[in-house]
């Protein structure tokens, strides 16, 4: 939905009772992930919030990159060959600004070199490069002049506790463009998400920001950067703990999907209930019509549960255009007098 007025999209979701749409790294499933092209896609296909994850150059700078590496989006392994730790990987934070501003950015790769999503956009020498969070911010910021919007941010603090390690505090980093940008205090327009639950109790508790927080919600066996029982986050104790310190859950969308029962019918969880009665508003990841879980037929399907059948506040899709065309067709709006 493309506003004709300058709103919060608090407003324009309570007006129309409809969830947001978050577009995931941008109008990833069309143009290479993080890249401005991508994210002026999204602005142009009305998703009502832009991602940006977050990871630190050696200099300090916030930089838009979904990885705390550099290989799987850039084209690092050819231009500093001899960069890489004992691991094989590139990290960002091995490198100045200045030096990530020659790489180039291509489709997201796998570990064997070949195309994440091969039907996407043709695997090849990147044409833009890895923004940093204020350049991206002003980015936004223009289109929404240009274009009359008010478009959200949506903001991941990648790998917390590594770059803690390596002497950065990636909270206050974000924290202090966000000021610079004059975005601190825009409740209604900027979340910050992590998976490390200590770093957004940091966010509220120590750091006092008053910027809604979301709890992402991992699998276990994922290995993601905090101590955090994920299983735990999803029982009643556990979303009464999140609602201390943030403001909603962000879990993964089988967490809330369990497939198909042998009579055909669609089996959930009762997550999403669970954290509305503690007020907690509910934005799964990620939604992509080329990758649809097991049991669902096309992406319109799996809108229509997520949206009419679990009602979530929102949910991150690679593909907004799709979420925002299926929520003007198709949605149910059950609060409406």
């Amino acid at each position: 939905m493309i506003a004709a007025v300058l709103l919060p999209w608090a407003a324009m979701t309570t007006a129309a009772s409809s969830p947001i749409v978050i577009a995931h790294r941008g109008a990833s499933g069309y143009v290479p992930e993080h890249t401005l092209a991508a994210k002026a896609m999204a602005h142009a296909m009305g998703a009502d919030f832009i991602e940006q994850d977050v990871v630190l150059s050696r200099d300090g700078i916030p930089i838009v990159l979904h990885d705390i590496y550099l290989e799987s989006t850039t084209d690092v392994a050819a231009r500093f060959p001899d960069r890489a730790r004992a691991d094989g990987r590139h990290y960002a934070i091995d490198f100045t600004l200045a030096e990530i501003r020659s790489l180039r950015v291509h489709e997201r790769t796998g570990p064997d070199g070949a195309a994440a999503f091969p039907s996407r956009f043709p695997l090849g020498p990147g044409l833009q490069g890895v923004p940093t969070l204020a350049e991206e911010i002003d980015f936004i910021a223009g289109l929404d002049r240009s274009r009359n919007r008010r478009t959200g941010l949506y903001i991941e603090l990648k790998g917390p506790n590594f770059h803690r390690l390596e002497g950065h505090d990636i909270a206050v980093r974000v924290l202090e463009v966000l000021v610079e940008r004059g975005y601190d205090q825009r409740r209604d327009q900027v979340f910050l998400q992590c998976f490390d639950d200590a770093t957004l109790r940091y966010l509220r508790h120590t750091l006092r920001t008053p910027l809604p927080l979301i709890q992402l919600v991992a699998d276990n066996s994922w290995g993601e950067d905090s101590e955090v029982d994920y299983d735990f986050l999803q029982t009643p104790a556990g979303l009464d703990a999140v609602a201390d310190y943030a403001d909603g859950i962000g879990p993964w969308l089988m967490q809330i999907y369990r497939g198909r029962r042998a009579d055909g019918s669609v089996e959930l969880s009762n997550l999403v209930p669970l954290a509305h009665e503690r007020g907690l508003q509910v934005h799964p990841y990620t939604f992509r019509a080329d990758a649809l879980p097991t049991g669902i037929d096309n992406f319109g399907e799996l809108l229509d549960i997520f949206f009419n059948q679990v009602g979530v506040d929102g949910l991150f899709t690679d593909f907004p255009d799709l979420a925002r065309d299926f929520l003007l067709q198709h949605f149910v709006n059950r609060t409406a007098s």
